[in-house]
């Protein structure tokens, strides 16, 4: 299976530069130092697939010039993950058909509750067209538009969240526990997407030793490091302080799997 990974967005919720922060990071010019919120495009078997909607859905469409979605998957409900559903308009009224969503029932709730209009009985003109489809919680794997997708069980402290793996390719972001049947599913992979927020501990992600430790637990072939937050580090220093095989990703990095 061949797969093209896209990275739309490798920041944390605040993104990097943070509002009116005046850190290294923060007034690099490195452009890899730029952030926009955490999302990756899968491409594979002829199908499109995001995972996220978060705020800079719209900039990310645009910037990487993606005309068609064959589904969203969502890892949880918090509002940089779905803060942009809004814009999936854009996507029905150029192909005349609702998108399709994947997402557990803490997600529908979110999306119901802060989407209301999009849900409601008598709809007004020009709103998104959605179907919900929904992840059952003993489920392993889904198929979305023909895609067999590997479901990952994270924590993200006390929040269940889902991590996603497609053929030898996984996604793990906004985690802090990977649970030992879950990582099992981890195995063997040629690329693992994981979450280092930053060098210190904390509540509810990986710290960059902790996530380090568990690709050297996982020994994929390559890594890379995303939902990246200013207190991390300029991209340019901390990749000078990781292993051969870990990379940090930044917006619009491009990788075959």
């Amino acid at each position: 299976m061949f797969i093209n990974v896209t990275f739309l967005g490798t920041g944390t919720s605040q993104g990097v530069p943070v509002i009116a922060c005046d850190c290294e990071v923060c007034c690099s010019v490195d452009a890899n130092d730029k952030r926009l919120r955490s999302s990756i495009l899968i491409e594979t078997q002829g199908k499109t697939l995001l995972v996220d909607s978060g705020p800079d859905f719209r900039q990310q469409m645009l910037r990487a010039d993606v005309q068609n979605l064959d589904g969203i998957l969502y890892t949880h409900e918090h509002k940089d993950h779905t803060a942009g559903l809004d814009d999936v308009r854009a996507f029905n009224f150029k192909h005349k058909k609702a998108m399709e969503l994947y997402l557990d029932s803490n997600v529908e709730a979110t999306l119901k509750r802060e989407y209301q209009y999009i849900f409601s009985n008598n709809k007004y003109p020009g709103i998104p067209q959605v179907n919900l489809n929904l992840i059952n919680k003993g489920a392993t794997k889904i198929t979305v538009a023909g895609v067999e997708v590997t479901l990952i069980k994270l924590m993200h402290f006390k929040l269940p969240i889902y991590g996603f793996r497609v053929g030898g390719f996984a996604y793990c972001t906004d985690t802090n526990y990977i649970a030992p049947s879950e990582m099992e599913k981890l195995k063997g992979l040629e690329v693992l997407v994981i979450t280092a927020l930053r060098k210190e501990k904390h509540v509810s992600h990986f710290s960059l030793a902790e996530s380090l430790e568990v690709i050297a637990e996982l020994q994929p072939k390559k890594a890379y490091l995303t939902h990246i937050s200013h207190l991390l580090g300029t991209h340019e220093k901390v990749s000078k302080e990781l292993p051969n095989n870990v990379s940090i990703a930044s917006d619009g990095l491009k990788i075959h799997v």
